[in-house]
């Protein structure tokens, strides 16, 4: 029984498994189709050329290739998304991805508790980066400074458990730049001030949840609620207008809904 046992292991070990000849991963986006498109996403990545949307300061390198295959225009100004010291590389890369899909700016304000070009980040924004405005800023001064010389009508909007209104009750308008704070710690006090008073301040919003048992949302799905909420009070304007994503010029990455 052992030496028969042996013996149908070693014909598995030697059968070769292959693919069905039509090479379809999906109904219409065969696996070579597929490999040839990541493989331009990739090279976006390995680029020595830093995209002037993709601004990093002191100690904060973006991913190499993000923004390239975008250009900074008003639609990505109606709505911006501000992460003030986000500590988890998966987080910030998830909303990456999510700025990427609803045609948004983003800003990372240090101190960071990773290198914006870890891994982690890329991976969890898979092959979005370079379809996301996004700056980084060494500290929340800097930000300050970079927030008053924008030009038109803006508020800083700051997303606590302690906000005084929910996120669905608040009238959103275009100008509006979404603060969430660090996973462990939230907004620090100088940002809560500035989103409270005048001459930027919007207010404090809140998710609703119930506390009983959980502390807290993960910070990646409250962007996307904020997010979408503001969208959706602005008619999806800014996604609206965005053009379809490709490339290099060519069509589509994926033509599957494929969730990751």
């Amino acid at each position: 029984m052992e030496s028969c046992g042996r013996s149908s292991l070693s014909v598995i070990a030697s059968r070769t498994f292959r693919l069905p000849s039509s090479g379809r991963l999906f109904p219409s986006l065969s696996l070579t189709h597929l490999k040839r498109k990541l493989s331009l996403s990739i090279t976006s990545f390995s680029s020595k050329i830093h995209s002037p949307l993709c601004e990093s300061h002191k100690g904060n390198p973006l991913p190499r290739g993000a923004g390239e295959g975008v250009k900074e225009d008003a639609r990505s100004k109606l709505l911006q998304v501000v992460l003030v010291s986000p500590q988890i590389p998966g987080n910030t890369g998830c909303i990456a991805r999510t700025c990427a899909a609803s045609a948004v700016g983003l800003h990372l304000v240090g101190p960071l508790g990773f290198q914006v070009d870890d891994a982690r980040v890329k991976r969890a924004g898979l092959d979005y980066w370079p379809f996301v405005v996004v700056r980084a800023h060494s500290s929340w001064a800097e930000f300050q400074e970079y927030f008053r010389q924008q030009e038109g009508e803006k508020r800083m909007i700051a997303f606590t458990k302690r906000g005084t209104r929910i996120h669905s009750d608040f009238s959103y308008r275009p100008g509006d730049y979404l603060l969430f704070g660090s996973e462990t710690s939230g907004l620090p006090p100088e940002a809560l001030s500035d989103c409270k008073h005048e001459p930027y301040g919007g207010g404090t919003l809140r998710i609703p949840m119930v506390e009983t048992y959980v502390r807290c949302l993960n910070l990646s799905v409250s962007v996307g609620i904020a997010l979408y909420e503001a969208s959706r009070q602005l008619n999806y304007e800014q996604i609206e207008c965005a053009p379809e994503g490709c490339v290099n010029g060519e069509e589509p990455l994926l033509t599957e809904d494929i969730f990751a």
